[in-house]
């Protein structure tokens, strides 16, 4: 291929066809040599693309050679906090890698985030856990060929369910809720995730932690109902009732599998063993057809990488997130 036959343009959210065409390239695209990938489901590819966020602008870009899709993009721009970042995406077939589809999509979503303001383009890249320090595959190195560096690494866990139980120190009665988080509980969640956006390990990336107030809560959650089962389970302390952690898992609409996001125990109640109880919890309540968990933990957090061994969980994957500074 001459990359003067390839065009790119943009994604238009309102056709359907071309919504599922571009989001069978991005999964194919994930997919190709990782079996323990996870790709964004077609359900929610749809929720972000026929409803947009208030938080977020998002553009999706196509590659095309003779009309066919061999690469796609995705350019996020945050609207409240962090406004000099961009996230960007790329995804091209194996097929047609290096043959410049990745680089001209990279320079097409660096120009429009100049155009924007911004300064930094962020992006994650994930190879196989086996990968060495100085072979980490395809996807980083296109990375770093394009002005990126690492900024910081996250392993990636699976656990094949059930899990062992764990038990909740008896001082604290565990909560389980799905989708919306009840009113009674709703300010002492907020306050949990905002401590945990706060707390989240980042490494060398400079970023504002999102706050959260109650009408970003419930459109957070009204979005993600749409294209997961949401599950919360929150540890209260018998004696005053007060909330003293959590965990989130999603359940994407159709599949198999969960994935866990946020586990958090705020700092007054640490010491009782209620993370892995929380995780242990909301695993315990999936239905059969759910076989597997997947999550993400920084290497450096050794206290929740002991509880993921606990529970089951290895390590398949490492994912970097990577920057680079386009001012």
């Amino acid at each position: 291929m001459d990359i003067d036959e390839l065009d790119i343009d943009e994604l238009d959210p309102a056709d359907a066809t071309a919504r599922a065409a571009w989001h069978d390239v991005m999964e194919r695209s994930v997919r190709a040599g990782r079996p323990h990938a996870l790709a964004t489901t077609l359900a929610a590819f749809e929720v972000v693309t026929t409803a947009p966020s208030t938080y977020y602008s998002r553009t999706w870009l196509r590659a095309l050679v003779d009309d066919e899709v061999v690469g796609v993009a995705e350019l996020e721009l945050p609207l409240t906090e962090n406004t000099d970042v961009a996230q960007a995406e790329v995804h091209v077939l194996p097929e047609h890698r290096r043959r410049g589809v990745g680089r001209a999509l990279w320079e097409e979503l660096v120009q429009r985030s100049r155009a924007a303001g911004r300064t930094r383009v962020g992006s994650e890249v994930t190879v196989a856990a086996a990968t060495g320090d100085d072979d980490r595959g395809g996807a980083y190195d296109f990375a770093r060929a394009m002005g990126a560096l690492e900024r910081h690494r996250e392993d990636h866990l699976l656990a094949d369910l059930p899990v062992p139980a764990a038990a909740a120190d008896p001082a604290y009665e565990l909560l389980l809720w799905r989708g919306r988080c009840p009113d009674e509980h709703r300010g002492a969640y907020l306050d949990m995730r905002n401590q945990m956006n706060a707390d989240v390990p980042s490494g060398e990336l400079d970023r504002e932690p999102p706050l959260l107030d109650d009408a970003r809560l419930a459109a957070s959650e009204h979005r993600l109902m749409q294209a997961y089962d949401v599950r919360v389970a929150a540890a209260r302390r018998c004696a005053d009732g007060v909330l003293g952690g959590y965990s989130l898992l999603f359940v994407p609409h159709g599949t198999d599998y969960g994935w866990q996001d946020d586990t958090l125990v705020m700092p007054d109640h640490r010491g009782h063993r209620l993370g892995a109880a929380l995780k242990a919890a909301n695993y315990a309540d999936l239905p059969a057809e759910v076989a597997c968990v997947h999550t993400w933990t920084a290497p450096d957090n050794t206290a929740m990488h002991r509880t993921n061994t606990a529970l089951g969980f290895r390590v398949v994957e490492r994912m970097y997130e990577m920057e680079a500074v386009i001012a």
